[in-house]
Parts: C-alpha cells; structure tokens; sequence
C-alpha cells in the first residue's frame, strides 16, 4: 500500500500557481509548468520504485503471554531487510483493544547489515482478555515523496491478571533485613503467647521471663521467647461495587486493592495464619474458606480473577450479614471498599458496628490524589476556589467517617495507594504482636 507524503503533495500542489503565474507572465512559456509537473509526478514515481517494498521487509513479533495489572510488558518487534540498499527509517504503530492503552508510536532504523529491535509498551486499563488486534508499519522512499505501509495482522488474546509479579517483589522488599525503614514489615520481638525459643538474658530484658528450671541446668540465666499465635483466620472483603471500579492514577480502585490484599495473603499465610476471599457488591460474588499453608497462596491469586468490575451500587447490610452467618470463628476481617460521604456511608457504618461485635474489622480505602491535588493547589479563579471548597467538604466528611470507625474499634486506613501495602501489613502484625484478633 502507498499514498503520497507530505512533501509530494505541496511538490504538486505548487505546480498550479505556478503554471498560473507563467501563464499570466508569458503565455507561451506554458509547457514549462506543464514539464514541472511532469517532473513532479515522474520524481513520485522515482521515488515509489527506489523505496524499500514490502515484501522485501522482514517483521518478527514476540508477544507476552500475561500481561499483569498495574505494569507493562513489551510487544517486541523485529524488523531486517537484506536487500535494503541504504537505511531505512521505520515507524510502528499498533492498534490494540479497550483493555489495554493505546502504545506511543516508535521509529526505528533498518539496513541490510543489523537487525532493528523495537518495542512497544502493552500497559492493561482493567483486568480481562486484552486483545492486540494488529501492527502498522510504514516507510518512505529516498527522496521522501511516498509512503510505502505494510499491515500485520496480529489478532491474539493476552489474559490480564492481578500484579503476582510486583506482590513478589514487595514481598522480598518488605521481608528482607536490608529495607529501607518505612518500607519494611516491623516486628516487635517477644511478645505473643506461643513458646518460641530460649535465649541468655541480658540487661534490659523483662525479669518475669527468666526461665528458673533451664537456667538452673544451663547455670547461667536464660529466658523465654514468645512469638504470636498461629492459625488464626484472615478474611480479605472486597468491594466490587462501582466505585470500587473508577480508576486510580489509572488503575481502577479493586485492582489496587487485589494488589495489595495478595500481599497480605502472602504475608499471613508465611505467618502460619488462614487466608479467605469475600466479594460482594448488590450480592455476594465470591466467597472461599479459610485455608493455610503457602501452596494455598496460586488458590487465593486465581480466586482474585472472579471478582469482575461491575456498576451496581453495594448492598453492606445484604453481603456482611451474609460474612457473619459464614464464619464460624472470630476471624480477622480486611474490607477493602470506599464511599463519597457521610450519607452514603451510614448503612456501611451501621453493618460495620453488626461485624465488629464478633470480629475484628480492619477497613482499607484509598485517598483520591485528584481530590487532594484540588484541595491543596493555590485557587485561580472563583471556579477553582468552589472546586476547592468542596473537596475540601469531601475531605472533611471522610475523616468523620473514620473517627467514627475508630470509635467502633475498627483498624482505619485511609492512605496513598503507594503506601497501603506496608501499611497493611504493619497494622497486620501489630494486631497479631498484640493478639487481638
């Protein structure tokens, strides 16, 4: 397929002016414009013969088989040309589905003598089959007057999961000793019930701890270590609601929250604990038992892949009566949702207070950037100021909400969703250290 460029079109367009303008100055110099536009189009058609042809351009593609939300993976393209007689500057485009983000056009260079490597990001919107529907490439001749374009089509489906990848890598940041503070699971050692090992006292260690039977047998003083009770039951609630589907910084609002509950299913099931999976919104979607061990950990990452983004409005009082009719044993429950104000939040008040009578509640959402950005940039004009004023209500009314929570004994977190994965966790232990569940 070719069409003329840029350049070719004013290179034949200025043949009318100027044979207007010949024509007016001298009649009968006519057959020069008619030879300039001769030359023009003879110059296209020079072009279009020297130009590289399609077939003679090699294109391999190598796609992912998983595309994971929350990041990218490159569509690698390959392109050779060994009967190309001089470089030849190649620009790449793909048209790809709703699910994923439309990828930036590359250029690159191609000649007989290498290889040329390009890549294309495939950034995921939602979760779901994303489609990469084909390739365009396209090329011009030496003299820049024609394009020559060539259409692969790719027609492939890539299954978009929850990010296991990046849950991997938190999970080796937030276990190892060499984390940065802030980013780091904080242990408190010694405290919970459960016998953990002896060790020589020192000063400084509580007296009550000093083990007198062994340190007679030892003949020096050694004392108990404790470590939190095991085998205790974590729920991870979430909200599948339709603000739970509004985008984050460009990734709606349950995939971060999978994110970061997988990252705590990792760190509870590394901890000896059961983890669970609920989801609900006008009904309940998903509900799995409790279960330990780390191999349970594949069945809790594609239990995630039911829970779908859907647009009813979240029935609390249906879904967490349901919870409390399906748990046996005080477990620890991580509801994961969010709401607007303090009108739409009663009913979730309400069935929160119900839940906490039997089980501790640990409630996640997420902080709006957006609104914060509103709240926080300095007012401009009389619009601005009103935005401003209300998102600032918005906010206000939100830390109602969460005083009220508190007041109820839930664990609140309302944070960036950077952070909510450390400070998911650390609440996590802290509540085990302190053996509250």
């Amino acid at each position: 397929m070719m069409r003329p460029t840029r350049r070719a079109v004013f290179f034949v367009g200025s043949a009318i002016p100027v044979a207007l303008l010949v024509s007016v100055i001298d009649a009968g110099s006519w057959p020069l414009a008619a030879a300039y536009l001769a030359g023009a189009f003879a110059s296209i058609a020079i072009d279009a013969f020297l130009s590289l042809l399609p077939r003679d351009l090699g294109v391999e593609t190598q796609l992912p088989q998983l595309l994971y939300i929350g990041s990218q993976d490159p569509l690698e393209v390959t392109l050779t040309a060994p009967r190309a007689g001089r470089p030849v500057a190649v620009e790449l485009a793909c048209d790809t589905g709703p699910l994923l983000r439309r990828p930036a056009r590359r250029h690159g260079t191609v000649s007989s003598d290498a290889p040329s490597r390009l890549a294309l990001p495939l950034v995921p919107l939602r979760r779901g089959l994303a489609r990469v529907e084909r390739l365009w490439l396209r090329w011009q001749g030496p003299l820049g007057l024609m394009w020559r374009q060539r259409i692969i089509e790719l027609d492939t489906e890539i299954p978009v999961l929850p990010n296991v990848r990046a849950v991997r890598a938190a999970a080796l940041q937030f276990f190892s000793r060499n984390a940065p503070v802030g980013q780091r699971a904080q242990r408190q050692l010694g405290d919970g019930s459960d016998f953990d090992a002896l060790r020589e006292w020192v000063p400084g260690l509580d007296g009550r701890s000093v083990d007198w039977k062994h340190s007679a047998r030892h003949m020096k003083l050694v004392c108990k270590e404790f470590k939190a009770e095991r085998n205790h039951n974590i729920i991870l609630a979430f909200d599948t609601g339709h603000l739970m589907s509004e985008p984050l910084d460009g990734v709606p609002r349950i995939d971060r929250a999978i994110n970061a509950g997988l990252l705590l299913a990792y760190a509870s099931l590394r901890e000896g604990d059961r983890v669970g999976l609920f989801g609900f919104d006008s009904a309940v979607r998903l509900y799995s038992e409790p279960a330990g061990g780390l191999q349970n950990f594949a069945r809790v990452q594609h239990a995630t892949a039911g829970l779908d983004y859907r647009l009813e409005e979240t029935n609390y009082t249906l879904a967490l009566s349901q919870l409390v009719g399906r748990l046996q044993r005080r477990s620890l429950v991580v509801l994961m949702t969010d709401f607007v104000d303090t009108v739409t939040a009663e009913l979730m008040l309400e069935n929160v207070a119900r839940l906490t009578h039997r089980h501790l509640v640990m409630f996640v959402s997420f902080q709006d950037p957006a609104l914060k950005r509103i709240v926080e940039a300095r007012p401009s004009s009389i619009d601005a100021m009103a935005r401003a004023t209300v998102a600032h209500d918005f906010s206000q009314e939100r830390s109602v909400v969460m005083e009220r929570l508190t007041r109820l004994g839930v664990h609140c977190l309302d944070t960036a969703h950077e952070a909510v994965d450390s400070a998911m966790i650390n609440r996590y232990l802290l509540i085990k250290n302190r053996e509250l569940i």
